[in-house]
């Protein structure tokens, strides 16, 4: 998977399309993303003990990651992610600039 923990990333489809947001959380076997602010689900808590209400928590949904598209740094545009040989350190590149990201 191309998309880190912590990169800044496009919905390209869906409904929360053309929101931007950071990545909380990865799932490579599953394929799928955790973005802040998208996908937003509505969650029902029980009360625990009498006298506590019960809530409705929202929370953030995984989506799957080719739903979503990286943010260019330079650019500040969605593009697709590359690897190129710099010494011997593997490095992710922009291939919209073809600067790193």
């Amino acid at each position: 998977m191309k998309i880190k923990k912590g990169d800044q990333v496009e919905v390209r489809a869906g409904k929360d399309r053309g929101k931007r947001g950071e990545v909380l959380a990865i799932f490579p076997k599953a394929e799928r993303v955790i973005v802040k602010g998208a996908n937003i689900m509505k969650r029902h808590i029980r009360a625990k003990r009498e006298g506590q209400k019960g809530e409705r928590v929202e929370k953030e949904a995984p989506i799957h990651v080719s739903n979503v598209m990286l943010i260019c740094k330079e650019t500040n545009k969605p593009t697709r992610a590359g690897y190129r040989m710099e010494g011997n350190e593997k490095v992710r590149i922009s291939k919209k600039s073809g600067k790193a990201l």
